[in-house]
């Protein structure tokens, strides 16, 4: 998928989020030239596990972001290195950058500067708390401050952060999305532009539902594992005859009738308890253990086999070791050779082109 081979893209960005937006453009064909300082490059070439080649200079979690891409050490601080770089800026069509706030001032490498050289030239930063502050922002700290750990893990748990960057993850598509409308504008204006997206706005505005149950109802979320606030059965978790685990997502009435009459629980679907969703949530505990009861004495296959034939939402909950047997996951895994390594990762574009 060559869309966007006539484009250039200078990517100054570290850690995640802005990576991954770079890696996006470089997937669609966009030649993507990542800039590092020499002596401090990306951190996250050290994100190593602990059975990694301490002395190799990538790391799995470097390359998952970092694909397809030229790569250029420059440091902006000397003038040899300064200059270097605003002569990339010259025939480039987006920088992605996630400086922190004060930086473009002491590089020499603001907005006006940059338009200056190239008018053109298409401007996506990624920040943590907003264009005018410096506070220092991770993943992590970004799921504690937006209400993403509060709601996540279970009663005995405590807060608990999702195992992915999530936020980092939101916050680049975000960009992605922003750049992508500053492409269109281009066509029509001749003029590129500065966007923006920061971590914790992207956050805030991935919140939905959950937003809404507080704005509108008053509700803060309490800690219930996997399962879902306004839906029941829906994220439950079941152990089977096999021992796996599953979940089923009765998103409708219709899901939870066939559901029953596959569990030899037709009862329910008469029970007041039970009859609607609402009621549903209500009592719910009472309604896990009733289905609790008849999985255990079900195989995991007896069990996907008939609900997925039968259009009820169910899943068994794999590791990725199982994930990546599937020829479906198969597929998306792109492969490039990084420093004389071999480097797997999954692709950052999710839809097909038809």
């Amino acid at each position: 998928m060559k869309m966007l081979e006539k484009l250039t893209v200078i990517d100054a960005s570290t850690v995640l989020a802005g990576p991954s937006v770079g890696t996006f453009f470089a997937e669609l064909g966009a030649t993507v030239i990542k800039v590092e300082n020499p002596t401090i490059p990306d951190v996250t070439r050290s994100w190593k596990l602990a059975s990694e080649d301490q002395e190799s200079p990538i790391s799995a979690y470097f390359s998952s972001v970092n694909y397809l891409k030229k790569e250029k050490s420059i440091d902006l601080k000397n003038s040899d290195g300064h200059a270097a770089f605003l002569d990339l800026i010259k025939d480039a069509d987006i920088l992605i950058s996630n400086f922190k706030h004060g930086d473009e001032e002491k590089l020499g490498i603001t907005d006006e500067t940059l338009h200056a050289i190239n008018p053109k030239l298409i401007i996506g930063k990624i920040n943590g708390f907003g264009d005018t502050s410096d506070r220092v922002a991770y993943d992590l700290i970004l799921q504690a401050e937006t209400g993403f750990m509060s709601m996540n893990g279970t009663p005995e748990s405590g807060p608990v952060k999702m195992p992915v960057a999530l936020i980092d993850v939101l916050a680049g598509h975000q960009l992605k999305e922003a750049l992508l409308l500053a492409l269109i504008d281009r066509n029509t204006t001749k003029k590129g532009r500065s966007v923006s997206v920061s971590l914790y706005d992207a956050a805030v505005c991935s919140l939905m539902n959950q937003a809404s149950n507080y704005l509108m109802a008053e509700k803060i979320p309490a800690r219930i594992g996997s399962a879902h606030p306004n839906i029941s059965p829906y994220g439950e978790l079941f152990t089977t005859k096999d021992g796996d685990i599953v979940t089923f997502a009765a998103g409708s009435n219709a899901h939870f009738v066939k559901l029953c009459h596959f569990l030899d629980l037709e009862a329910l679907t008469n029970d007041p308890r039970f009859t609607e969703n609402i009621a549903r949530v209500k009592n719910r505990e009472t309604l896990r253990a009733l289905i609790e009861e008849k999985v255990k004495h079900l195989t995991t296959k007896e069990i996907l086999d008939t609900l997925i034939q039968s259009n009820v939402p169910v899943a068994k909950v794999r590791n990725l070791e199982e994930v990546f047997e599937d020829e479906a996951a198969k597929a998306l895994i792109r492969e490039e050779d990084q420093a004389g390594i071999s480097t797997k990762r999954v692709s950052s574009i999710a839809f097909k082109w038809h």
